[in-house]
């Protein structure tokens, strides 16, 4: 099988689960080397990231930064930068400076991106390829990894700035603070947070005000061709989404305290989940909804028996930052309907 990647918010073990599903998907087409800015892309296309202006910041570089590692970080250069996850590289290219990466890790799936090498084999980084690039910055999650190949890269004097994962909405101010602040560019952090925070709430004013119960959601994680199926707890990453959403997470409230566990007749049971979310091509790896309540225990619960089933695109769904309101949108739209 091979080794998953995922969202850096997620515990080790988790993160190499959730990075299979970008392993085995088919790979993103198309590419492209400018961005427009304007509205927000529409719900259900979330393959694009939009960049703040139309002109690049400048970055106002060397910069001394804090790294989560521990590390004190000088930046003399963004001219050449490789970032390690899908949300990192949300990050740097909504900042407006996509023009400046050189590479992307296997979870970057966005079309802006598309065209750059690949420097991940499934989870891990490989040193070599990275160092092949020539980066003047190298930008990490914690759990990025092995550990040998980020000391290797730091070793050949690049600058490696490790930001910690994101685990909910209460992270995302937070990593783009850390992004732009190693970038050289404060003032389009601050520019950047302001919208994502004003995208968020303008999604969240769409919940049902007279919704008399939350709907109980279960995150589940399936991967059919590996024969994974794992039922998300309070540390998947899902929570503080579905929270926002107004929905409750049924696997937290249900007692399930770790990142995942195999789904179970008897843990679906206490879950008793209203709605399932699951990634799209997760569902299309069972068989579509058909292939879902064939999975033990799912068509015995109230959302199997209705078919209530949420799909999010892979690449987006938990990266916590600038596109999360679109996941928002899509996530109350199907839960609520237009109404």
């Amino acid at each position: 099988m091979p080794t998953p990647a995922a969202p850096p918010r997620f515990p080790r073990r988790a993160v190499a689960l959730l990075a299979l599903a970008l392993a085995l998907a088919p790979a993103v087409t198309g590419c492209g080397s400018t961005d427009t800015p304007g509205a927000p892309a529409a719900a259900g296309a979330p393959d694009r990231v939009e960049p703040l202006a139309a002109a690049a910041p400048v970055p106002a570089l060397p910069a001394t930064v804090s790294s989560a590692d521990g590390a004190q970080v000088t930046v003399e250069s963004a001219e050449r930068i490789i970032p390690l996850s899908g949300s990192l590289s949300e990050i740097v290219y909504t900042l407006g400076l996509g023009g400046r990466a050189v590479a992307r890790d296997i979870t970057t799936t966005f079309e802006q991106a598309a065209a750059l090498p690949v420097v991940t084999r499934a989870h891990d980084v490989s040193a070599e390829s990275v160092l092949s690039l020539r980066p003047t910055l190298v930008v990490a999650e914690t759990t990025t990894g092995p550990a040998e190949a980020v000391q290797q890269i730091r070793d050949a004097g690049i600058p490696v700035l490790v930001v910690p994962p994101a685990k909910s909405l209460d992270d995302v101010p937070r990593r783009i603070d850390a992004v732009a602040a190693g970038l050289g560019v404060k003032e389009a952090g601050e520019a950047l947070k302001q919208r994502t925070a004003d995208r968020i709430g303008a999604a969240r004013k769409d919940i049902p005000a007279h919704s008399a119960k939350k709907p109980r959601v279960a995150f589940l994680y399936l991967r059919g061709t590996a024969s994974v199926y794992l039922l998300g707890g309070a540390d998947s990453g899902a929570a503080s989404l579905l929270e926002a959403a107004g929905a409750v997470d049924a696997g937290k409230e249900s007692g399930l305290a770790k990142d995942f566990t195999p789904i179970t007749s008897e843990a679906l049971a206490a879950a008793a989940p209203d709605a399932i979310l699951v990634m799209s091509k997760g569902l299309e790896s069972v068989g579509g909804v058909d292939g879902l309540v064939k999975i033990p225990g799912v068509a015995q619960t109230p959302a199997g028996m209705d078919r209530r089933v949420v799909t999010v695109d892979d690449g987006v769904l938990l990266n916590y930052g600038p596109r999360t309101n679109e996941v928002l949108t899509s996530l109350i739209t199907q839960l609520y309907g237009k109404a």
